[in-house]
């Protein structure tokens, strides 16, 4: 059995980890998710093409998910401290989390509004919607099933680069995987915190399929 003092650590550790998933989606959001929504309607077949606009989001966004996370943490180490003070720390984390997660977010949104039926675009501009009101009220409500799953996704691959980030001290699970399993060869301490990451992007998955499921109007 585990010290009174590791169990608080291995606790203190998975709600860390949870803080700094749950924000960064939420920040990866506030600006992946406007960056998805512009890469859908500037494209050629889009709604308000523009083919100057799409190219330069398009080659940013591709950038972006080109650079292996644990680089990128190292990258903007000058721009973290910037923001938050220090480059060490959950809260130090979630400003390469944000940025690892702003490109990706993009494409899970883009992906899921061109799966809206163009037929339903079409019935909404023939009536003269506005392009923000097609965008509001046509995309963003007919895709929200898919935008649920991709979120769901995002959770996931946000919630592992958080455990990559222990390499450099970021704290939460992948930060104890590193001191005690790599370190201090304690394999036992390493095995429950892996357990502990399956754990949690299983529980994200579950509730992100729920939202889903209950959100699918053709159920």
């Amino acid at each position: 059995m585990f010290s009174p003092e590791i169990t608080n650590m291995i606790v203190m550790g998975t709600l860390t980890t949870l803080y700094m998933t749950l924000f960064s989606t939420l920040f990866g959001y506030l600006f992946g998710l406007p960056l998805g929504i512009l890469l859908t309607i500037s494209d050629k077949d889009g709604i308000k093409p523009n083919p100057v606009l799409f190219r330069v989001l398009d080659v940013i966004v591709n950038i972006g998910r080109s650079i292996p996370f644990l680089i990128l943490l190292i990258l903007i180490i000058p721009f973290t401290r910037l923001i938050v003070g220090t480059s060490t720390g959950a809260t130090a984390t979630i400003v390469p989390l944000t940025v690892a997660a702003i490109p990706f977010i993009a494409r899970l949104v883009e992906s899921s509004l061109r799966e809206v039926d163009p037929g339903v675009i079409e019935a909404a501009r023939s009536m003269g919607a506005k392009t923000s009101t097609i965008v509001f009220k046509v995309l963003l409500v007919e895709a929200r099933t898919s935008l649920i799953v991709g979120m769901t996704i995002a959770l996931g691959t946000i919630l592992g680069y958080s455990a990559m980030a222990g390499v450099v001290g970021g704290g939460g699970l992948g930060d104890i995987a590193i001191r005690y399993g790599y370190y201090r060869y304690e394999t036992d301490i390493m095995i429950v915190t892996v357990v502990l990451l399956v754990v949690l992007v299983q529980i994200l998955q579950m509730i992100g399929m729920i939202l889903s499921v209950k959100l699918d109007k053709r159920k």
